[in-house]
């Protein structure tokens, strides 16, 4: 029976992606390219959000050139590239963009955007980290990265999860926390980064979608917190010791102030 089953889920997941790769036929690809790690983050946040599409990933060639892929429907790829355009252009950071309708075969298995993209697709998309914001700041020159990394630790509740590379000089840090508590760890990073040397770029993302964090190292290296053992309170025992506490008998004391007063008289 238990053959049986196997033997039938494998047949259902052969269809599966057969099935996803006749969808694709229909489908366009959408590139958007920026000078800055986190430009390309907050560009593919938002082409995310405008349509619906999916993120299958970064390319980043050097010289701080960094291009968001997404994939999906012709029409939604074209509206998730419009919108990834005017946010690059308001992060001043815009190099170039391109929407390709139904790409030829042999342009996804180079790249490779169809491996990438049924892998996310099998793997689902939940994760205990989605609630917690993004923060990254972006510097032009390695030390003052792990300056900009010791401020943020330092100035609030986040932890360091990655950091990325992208040519130039150019390095990224990658933190995680509530959305207060990255955007005080954030704004600390930058005017420590300034200090010491170049700061490039910065980014929060308040609400990461689960494409979005799958597409980041932000959880490579979390760290989890341990909590103090809450021991049981042992009430038995205060109360013995209490009672060793007695009075003495005022019977047993000497009456001085009876023999002052008989005095007195």
């Amino acid at each position: 029976m238990d053959t049986y089953n196997q033997q039938s889920l494998s047949t259902v997941r052969a269809a599966s992606r057969r099935r996803d790769r006749d969808n694709l036929k229909d489908t366009a690809l959408g590139l958007v390219s920026t000078l800055s790690f986190p430009a390309i983050v907050g560009t593919a946040d938002m082409m995310l959000k405008s349509a619906g599409v999916h993120l299958v990933g970064y390319e980043k060639i050097g010289s701080g050139h960094c291009t968001a892929i997404v994939r999906g429907g012709i029409a939604d790829v074209r509206l998730a590239v419009e919108s990834g355009v005017q946010t690059a252009e308001q992060f001043g950071q815009l190099v170039s963009s391109l929407v390709i309708p139904r790409p030829f075969p042999n342009l996804d298995v180079v790249l490779p955007i169809t491996n990438r993209l049924s892998k996310y697709m099998e793997e689902g998309s939940y994760s205990r980290l989605s609630n917690l914001a993004i923060g990254l700041v972006e510097t032009r020159g390695f030390p003052a990265m792990v300056g900009a990394c010791d401020a943020m630790l330092k100035s609030a509740d986040v932890q360091l999860a990655a950091y990325e590379k992208i040519g130039a000089g150019l390095c990224t840090a990658i933190i995680r926390g509530s959305v207060a508590n990255v955007a005080v760890a954030v704004e600390a990073g930058m005017y420590e980064a300034e200090r010491i040397g170049e700061l490039n770029a910065v980014m929060v993302i308040p609400r990461p979608l689960d494409e979005l964090e799958q597409t980041l190292p932000v959880a490579s290296c979390w760290i989890e917190e341990r909590q103090p053992i809450k021991m049981p309170v042992n009430i038995k025992e205060q109360v013995a010791e209490l009672e060793v506490l007695q009075l003495p008998d005022l019977a047993k004391l000497p009456a001085k102030v009876t023999e002052e007063l008989w005095k007195d008289e």
